[in-house]
């Protein structure tokens, strides 16, 4: 995660927060001990996980150079070290807080609570990414582009010995459709852009079919800065 977003430091600290006020709700052996706890352990948690999140975000440059492994491991050994460190001064300004030395219970601690927010993170970056969206939109795209192609080309076939120019125009038609085809196609486009490309594969097809092919557009309502995926008009128009 990028952990200079506001967003996602509010996160780690109320996730922490929250977590913290469970454990002095399940140590305190009285309603009125459970705020105490909760202080004395804050106390402790807090100062380290700002001096963590500020360690991780003037590190972020090195981090998003490594590999996610070892942007788990440097960010567990960051928070052992910035926990022991915290913990340490803590122990020399608060002499009425018992504080011990950092210990095998802090280091699963800090292990655990690390971990959990990491693995948060990690499945709900896995949750909002489109890269599996894009896989498939590929994937269909790759299909359709060589079923368009040998359509349009039948229609300019069928042109070659009857009427060559109308042949020749033809393919600098088709030209400029595949120039938009073979764009980037992981971006969604306006429904007006798709629209106009549908009129010129339609404008190929009735050099084949010529009367034969009629069209209606019922457009004027429509929607035309709607973003939508493309290709995916000209399929519907071609089937039908």
């Amino acid at each position: 995660p990028d952990f200079c977003n506001l967003g996602i430091t509010l996160r780690i600290l109320a996730g922490v927060e929250g977590l913290t006020m469970a454990a002095a709700w399940l140590r305190a052996d009285t309603l009125s001990n459970v705020w105490r706890l909760f202080v004395e352990q804050s106390v402790i948690v807090q100062p380290a996980l700002l001096v963590m999140l500020a360690l991780l975000c003037m590190g972020k440059p090195w981090l998003m150079r490594l590999s996610y492994k070892k942007g788990v491991i440097s960010v567990l050994l960051m928070a052992f070290a910035s926990h022991a460190l915290v913990k340490a001064l803590m122990a020399n300004l608060f002499a009425d807080i018992a504080v011990n030395s950092f210990g095998r219970r802090d280091v699963i601690n800090v292990f655990l609570l690390t971990g959990r927010l990491l693995s948060y993170f990690y499945l709900r970056g896995r949750a909002l990414s489109p890269a599996l969206s894009e896989a498939r939109l590929q994937a269909l795209q790759a299909r359709i582009r060589p079923h368009f192609l040998f359509n349009s080309l039948n229609a300019v076939l069928s042109l070659v010995r009857s009427e060559p120019r109308r042949a020749e125009q033809a393919l600098e038609n088709l030209a400029d459709l595949f120039r938009v085809l073979m764009a980037d196609n992981r971006q969604l486009v306006p429904l007006s852009s798709e629209v106009s490309l549908c009129k010129q594969y339609l404008e190929l097809e009735a050099l084949r079919l010529g009367e034969r092919l009629q069209v209606a557009w019922h457009i004027d309502k429509m929607p035309g800065e709607a973003l939508i995926p493309p290709l995916v008009l000209q399929p519907l128009v071609e089937n039908a």
